[in-house]
């Protein structure tokens, strides 16, 4: 067994074998994980006695969950309206430049992702990105770089 299989086994003894825990379970393996690995819905499938099919259907309906591995940091960009009339398409192309990559995507150290959504409830703050819970408003180049630098930094001091 690998220390990834029995992180997920942990994970899913927390709960009785019902097969309504299973979008707790599918939660608690994204937070630890930062994905849902594909053989943690074997390991689900096996425990509740559900149809791996039926795992999969929920890991992939949700747009929380993801099967695809995201970085250490996930960076959402609001495109709701507020955010877009201020400039967010603007925001995001100047992230994207900034990390290589594409929205979706996962930088090459898997330190960060970056995801469009369509409002984070603060049209206030325009243009809004969040990195992991915490928000950062009226975003422009210079803040972005700084923000980006400042979490570059924390994982380096945490080395």
């Amino acid at each position: 067994m690998t220390i990834e299989t029995i992180d997920i086994n942990t994970i899913i003894h927390n709960y009785r074998p019902e097969k309504r825990f299973t979008l707790a379970i599918l939660q608690d393996i994204q937070n630890k994980f930062n994905f849902i690995p594909k053989e943690a819905i074997f390991i689900i499938s096996d425990y509740l006695k559900v149809p791996a099919s039926e795992i999969y259907s929920m890991a992939t309906f949700y747009k929380a969950l993801s099967l695809k591995p995201k970085g250490r940091h996930i960076i959402k960009v609001c495109n709701g309206t507020a955010c877009h009339i201020r400039g967010s398409n603007t925001l995001i192309g100047e992230i994207t430049d900034l990390l290589n990559i594409k929205p979706g995507e996962t930088t090459a150290d898997g330190l960060f992702s970056i995801e469009i959504v369509n409002c984070l409830g603060a049209c206030a703050l325009a243009p809004v990105m969040v990195v992991d819970d915490k928000y950062f408003g009226a975003m422009t180049r210079d803040k972005v770089i700084e923000v980006i630098n400042e979490y570059k930094e924390a994982v380096e001091n945490d080395k």
